[in-house]
């Protein structure tokens, strides 16, 4: 037996795939079409598909062909099987039936049996293929007949006919001389053959021995009609109309007589057919793809109509899902933002250089005048608290944006109070004559009583100023005013060691901690939904591989490939943790319910109002302190805006359409005159013709705002005044236009 074909195994296989897919019934043509595609693609062999009505003597003529009584024959219709003729090396018939049982038989009296019609004039139920094996040179070539039942009998055996037909890679149709192209003979060649692009196609006629001379040119002219009108693919210098009498070529055959068999046209036709199939044979590609492409093209449209509507079904849904990842992702990149930025100012203010340099001289002094409580509450702990304050207000609003993890409170605890050991009091006469004895305060009664006391905390000022309380040995001549003062830095920097320490610990932890604040995942989506999505996805690379294989095989196609489009943001949260890795992301989480939908007003930063110019000993801040504090605002306004957004019913239905009509609404006009004055007043203000967009008004606000701000001018009171009026009237034009927006 020969071997199957394995050149355009993975065309069959994408054939076949896509067919499952479609979830076609067996019975449907479609399903038929694909099965047979397949088997002719990965058949070896040259198969020739004999074709007409019934009667038409298409068994008589490949008996001719083969010079035996190989094919049942007779007045009546007798063929009612797909009888496929191969090469063997005596004769003899297979049968395979449909539940896979082999009848082989020597001969082909069997046929008598399986491969003809019954009384009812009907094919068997029962019968699969029907296979005869002959020894004849031009089957041993590789080439194969096909003796099919004949047309215009039964819608059966039309069926039959035209499933066969369509793995045939040429078709030999019969025709009757005595009456041409009947109108089903015209429309089996126009449905059967030339919508399917099978169009190695030759006619041979019949019969026309029993016509007489002047009939037989009548019709030799209307077969070069039939013959010219149809366009068939056969190689060059060939005809696709011969003339055949099928049995008288059989009888002489039968007898051997050469000469009648060559006068009855079938030495002519047989030279013709071996000639075009040995041509055919070494190029069957260019005769069997052409057949693939009308069926590919039934797939993929039966394909993407099952594919498209469902494709544009997510499609809106997962356009709507992005939009609220990605404006959850920018609230989430903005609220890390912030929060890194207030955690690093208060890991830098818990660093013990920063700590000692602002409060170890402070708090030595407090704990000399016994006033270490007040001073740790009205200063270490204020201080504290405003940064922790300004840490945590980017956790609350992370949970109000994700309501992932309730944030748990920042709480750095403060050491235990200082204790300090007096040493023994020397000759009291001598506590007031050494250096830094000076009187900076009041309070030390607790300590050594009356002026004594002052003097110590006039110590502690000038061993900080001179930097000599970390020297390693005491001054020889060091005083007992020193000395105390000495024990009160060291049990401060003592103090603020361990608190440094402590607190940058609570603070690694806390960081951590609050990834799992500043976090929202893509909630899982519902399994019906993933199940209908893995359908799609499954469609599309059934799609997508069956195009492949067409491209690969030069087959033209319309189509192109479907491209696989993340059905959420591509923006992906950020990986919470190690541990927290393993989660799988695909759905985009649903918006949340909330009684919230007025848009927060964003007011801009409130500028202090000094009733009295500041001490002098108020540092100035530099304009890098100023430009941070107008970034800190712009992120709550910016994240404000986002909130207002994520709540906005009208953004959750249609946030495209809300920024599209949005963008095109022109500016509301004034409602009034006064209000008209107001605006144009405040853009002159800021210095902006009337037409400035608000993005405009916004930078010139913020460059104004750099310049004027009051905190610039602490030194100098004049000026202060002045920009403190100035920063009022921006403040008041920057509203009014906000508003306008």
């Amino acid at each position: 037996m020969p071997q199957q074909d394995i050149r355009y195994k993975d065309l069959v296989d994408a054939l076949k795939s896509a067919s499952n897919l479609l979830g076609l019934e067996r019975t449907s043509q479609l399903y038929q079409d694909i099965v047979n595609i397949g088997n002719y693609l990965t058949n070896p062999n040259f198969r020739i598909a004999v074709f007409g009505p019934f009667n038409h003597g298409k068994s008589t003529l490949l008996n001719a062909i083969l010079g035996t009584r190989t094919l049942p024959i007779d007045l009546i219709p007798t063929t009612g099987a797909a009888i496929t003729v191969k090469y063997g090396s005596d004769v003899r018939t297979r049968i395979m039936l449909r539940d896979r049982t082999e009848v082989y038989r020597s001969g082909t009296e069997i046929l008598q049996q399986y491969a003809i019609l019954d009384g009812d004039r009907q094919m068997r139920k029962d019968v699969a293929s029907v296979e005869v094996f002959c020894p004849h040179t031009f089957l041993e070539t590789g080439v194969e007949f096909i003796d099919l039942p004949g047309t215009n009998d039964r819608d059966e055996q039309d069926n039959l006919v035209r499933e066969q037909l369509f793995s045939a890679d040429l078709v030999v149709q019969l025709l009757d001389a005595r009456k041409l192209m009947t109108l089903g003979e015209r429309e089996n060649l126009r449905d059967w053959l030339l919508d399917r692009n099978i169009k190695t196609v030759i006619f041979v006629a019949n019969f026309i021995n029993l016509l007489d001379p002047e009939e037989q040119k009548q019709v030799q002219n209307r077969l070069r009609f039939v013959a010219e009108s149809f366009r068939a693919e056969l190689p060059p210098g060939f005809s696709n109309l011969y003339r055949v009498d099928a049995l008288p070529a059989l009888r002489a055959r039968l007898k051997g007589d050469v000469a009648a068999a060559s006068s009855s046209g079938l030495v002519a036709f047989e030279t013709a057919l071996q000639n075009v199939v040995s041509i055919l044979q070494q190029n069957r590609g260019d005769v069997r793809l052409p057949r693939v492409e009308a069926i590919a093209s039934q797939i993929q449209l039966a394909l993407k109509h099952k594919i498209d509507p469902i494709v544009n079904e997510f499609k809106v849904v997962d356009d709507k899902q992005n939009a609220k990842i990605e404006i959850k992702q920018k609230a989430k990149n903005l609220i890390n933002q912030g929060f890194n930025q207030s955690l690093s100012e208060l890991r830098d203010w818990l660093s013990l250089p920063k700590l000692l340099t602002k409060y170890q001289a402070d708090g030595a002094v407090a704990l000399a005048e016994n006033n270490f409580k007040s001073w740790q509450t009205n200063n270490l702990k204020k201080d504290l608290n405003d940064l922790q304050l300004a840490v945590m207000k980017w956790l609350y609003q992370a949970y109000d944006f994700f309501k992932e993890e309730r944030p748990e409170d920042l709480l750095v605890p403060f050491p235990p109070e200082p204790q300090i050991t007096l040493p023994p009091k020397s000759d009291s006469n001598e506590l007031l004559s050494e250096p830094g004895a000076v009187a900076v305060g009041g309070g030390i009664g607790w300590l050594l009583g009356g002026p004594v006391g002052a003097a110590v905390v006039g110590s502690i000022s000038y061993l900080l100023n001179k930097n000599i309380q970390k020297l390693e040995e005491k001054s020889s001549n060091e005083s007992y005013h020193q000395q105390v003062a000495r024990i009160c830095i060291t049990a401060i920097e003592d103090y603020l060691s361990q608190f440094s320490r402590q607190a940058l610990a609570i603070l690694s932890e806390f960081e951590h901690q609050a990834e799992k604040v500043i976090y929202f995942q893509i909630a899982q989506e519902p399994a019906d939904i993933t199940k209908k999505r893995e359908e799609i996805r499954r469609l599309q690379q059934g799609f997508n591989q069956l195009l492949t294989e067409l491209v690969k095989a030069k087959i033209p196609t319309k189509y192109q490939p479907y491209i696989e489009i993340p059905k959420v943001s591509q923006h992906q949260p950020q990986q919470k943790s190690s541990r927290q890795q393993e989660r799988i992301y695909t759905r985009p989480p649903q918006p949340e319910n909330t009684a919230k939908t007025t848009e927060k007003k964003v007011e801009p930063p409130k500028q202090q109002v000094y009733s009295s110019p500041p001490p002098k000993t108020t540092p100035a801040p530099n304009p890098a302190e100023l430009e941070e504090k107008f970034r800190k605002w712009e992120l709550d306004e910016e994240i404000a805006q986002i909130k207002a957004q994520m709540r906005s019913p009208g953004y959750q239905n249609n946030q495209q359409q809300t920024t599209k009509t949005q963008n095109q609404q022109a500016p509301k006009p004034p409602q009034s005159e006064a209000e008209k004055d107001k605006i144009a007043r405040a853009y002159k203000i800021l210095g902006l013709p009337q037409d400035a967009a608000f993005a405009d008004v916004k930078q010139t606000y913020k460059t104004l705002v750099k310049k004027w701000h009051p905190d610039l001018f602490v030194n100098q009171p004049q000026m202060q005044k002045q920009a403190q009026e100035k920063m009022r009237l921006f403040n008041e034009a920057y509203t009014v236009l906000s508003e306008k927006k």
